[in-house]
């Protein structure tokens, strides 16, 4: 299974510099905050170090700790007021980044070709908008913030250092081999080790849901064994790519801490050295060594969230690598002449070398009902596709009105034709809003009719707001059946020619389902029907049924000039009627 592509690192820089263009004024007025706080943070150190000078020249007084102790008193107001605006306009700041990234994301996947959707899976789309995005949103709240002002108290505190002593300051360099060759050596090998883990959590977030979601299939083709080792050998893995970036973090974290000792003691030894020899006072020996502890600090915080912001950056290189997915469809096109659809020598394969058509030649002729009908996998849904234009055959040609299907712009193709399958959803919202997606500008009046077009008026009056219910997981429950009608209002709603029904009414009872399809059938006068279904009444009532065995179709006619026929749709009439129940006579 192929997963969306992610984004190289060229291309993230560029967008992570558009985002940083666009908030610069923000971040500057933030970072000019920390950077306030962070000059009160070097206060103290600097008194201590007044103050050890005055008792080494024995010249200490009262008024000097006084003025000294009002000083410490004011620096530390002044720290915890600029740390708190600071702080709070790196929050907002975090939450507007943050805002604007989840919108361009959905953005992004609501533009994904349907077809790539597909081929990627479920759990790697899954992982994009739960693991990837919480990633991000802690990068961009937390880690990015922190680790800049990090780096500019790092900078203010080395600065003041060499204001201090500049000959002092020579030892803490000590440790900067250390920190720089380890730290290159990390980001060298830690960034595929996150891309790999973030990879591996796609693949068995796509198997548990697609396990879970089958279960009945699986359990029903004794396939549990199988199943249970692949789900191990994708957590098996997600383990070790885990256990890769761990071990990476083992060798390099004792290193950094193992830095921040050496540059304290050889900055203690060599200012100690010269306060000695006279070379410089013991006061500023002594605030030099409290700066350098001090400097640990955010040199820690600069280090520890290169690890998040590692992470964050293959996060952001596969959300942005959604938007690299392009639509081939193009945003303009000739109006088709007519409804006519015809199916030309047409052949489509999901996999190379491996045809589910083979050759389909079909008419189908504006207001005309056809049932398609045959055996599970002869490929009657994927004749829905190529006529819905979801896909494009590998081989032939698929027109409306003499124009490609899969070539038409997809607001022109849905006036056009327009599929309903099994599979539903409801969004969180009301049934006005669930309705209105196929056509915002709908009147309640067009709803209503679209809703008693399906049978679905009576129980929408009986909810408790109407029209106004909330649905969706933090709404009013509905039923699947129930679902599944609005599925088919938002159909009639969008009012195009031609309707594909694949199995639209498999989740209603046989009895609901043949009431449904009678209470549409006025409405549905005048368009090109196409059923695609096992239950075979449709086909009964159908102008011409095609039966499709193999992915070719084996016959094509009437319900009775094929049961005359005696072939394959005789044989599965004759099945059908001996196994049907009484809900479908």
């Amino acid at each position: 299974m192929a997963i969306l592509p992610i984004a190289s690192t060229p291309v993230v820089r560029a967008y992570a510099w558009r985002l940083a263009k666009q908030y610069r004024s923000k971040t500057a007025a933030m970072l000019s905050l920390y950077a306030l706080a962070s000059a009160m943070a070097l206060v103290p150190a600097w008194i201590i170090g007044s103050i050890t000078s005055a008792i080494s020249k024995h010249s200490l007084s009262a008024g000097m700790i006084n003025t000294e102790i009002f000083w410490l008193a004011l620096s530390s107001v002044a720290y915890a007021l600029f740390s708190l605006l600071a702080r709070r306009r790196s929050y907002i700041l975090g939450e507007e980044i943050f805002a604007q990234l989840r919108e361009e994301f959905l953005e992004s996947v609501l533009q994904l070709p349907l077809i790539e959707v597909e081929r990627a899976g479920t759990g790697d789309l899954l992982s994009r908008t739960s693991n990837d995005v919480e990633s991000l949103a802690r990068t961009v709240r937390f880690a990015l913030p922190e680790w800049l002002v990090a780096i500019i108290q790092t900078l203010i505190t080395l600065g003041a250092m060499l204001l201090v002593s500049p000959l002092g300051t020579v030892a803490t360099l000590v440790s900067t081999p250390f920190l720089f060759f380890s730290t290159r050596h990390y980001l060298r090998y830690a960034t595929p080790g996150y891309r790999r883990e973030r990879i591996s959590y796609a693949t068995m977030m796509g198997t548990i849901a697609e396990t879970a979601e089958g279960a009945r299939t699986i359990d029903a083709l004794r396939l549990g064994h199988r199943q249970v080792e692949r789900v191990r050998s994708d957590i098996r893995e997600s383990f070790y790519s885990e256990m890769y970036t761990l071990l990476m973090r083992l060798v390099w974290f004792p290193i950094v801490e193992s830095s921040y000792a050496l540059a304290t003691g050889a900055t203690l030894a060599w200012c100690g050295f010269l306060a000695y020899h006279h070379m410089m006072s013991l006061g500023a020996a002594t605030t030099i060594t409290l700066y350098v502890v001090q400097i640990n600090v955010p040199i820690d915080r600069i280090i520890a969230w290169l690890d998040e912001l590692q992470i964050g950056q293959v996060s952001l290189a596969r959300l942005v690598g959604v938007s690299v997915v392009k639509d081939t469809r193009p945003t303009e096109g000739t109006e088709p002449t007519n409804e006519q659809i015809e199916l030309r020598d047409v052949h489509y394969a999901y996999r190379t070398g491996h045809d589910v058509l083979k050759g389909i030649n079909l008419t189908i002729r504006p207001g005309e009902r056809l049932a398609i009908v045959g055996p599970s996998g002869a490929g009657k849904s994927t004749i829905g596709r190529l006529i819905a234009g979801i896909d494009a055959p590998t081989g032939g040609s698929a027109t409306v009105g003499g124009q490609p299907l899969a070539e038409l712009p997809l607001t022109m193709l849905r006036s056009h034709v327009a599929l309903v399958t099994q599979e539903h959803h409801i969004f969180i919202g009301t049934v006005r809003d669930n309705l209105a997606l196929a056509k915002p500008e709908a009147t309640e009046t067009e709803l209503l009719a679209c809703l008693e077009a399906v049978d679905a008026l009576e129980w929408v009056r009986e909810l408790p707001e109407g029209l106004h219910t909330e649905l969706g997981t933090t709404g009013h429950a509905i039923s699947p059946a129930q679902a599944q009608q609005l599925a088919l209002a938002r159909l009639v709603l969008a009012n195009p020619h031609t309707l594909i029904l694949d199995e639209a009414t498999a989740l209603l009872d046989p009895r609901a389902a043949r009431h449904l399809e009678r209470t549409m059938s006025a409405v549905l006068t005048g368009r090109t029907v196409i059923a695609i279904a096992h239950r075979l009444h449709t086909a009964h009532d159908a102008d011409r049924v095609c039966v499709v065995v193999d992915g070719q179709i084996s016959e094509l006619g009437t319900h009775d000039e094929l049961v005359a026929l005696n072939g394959e749709y005789a044989a599965l009439w004759a099945s059908w009627r001996n196994e049907k129940s009484p809900e479908d006579q």
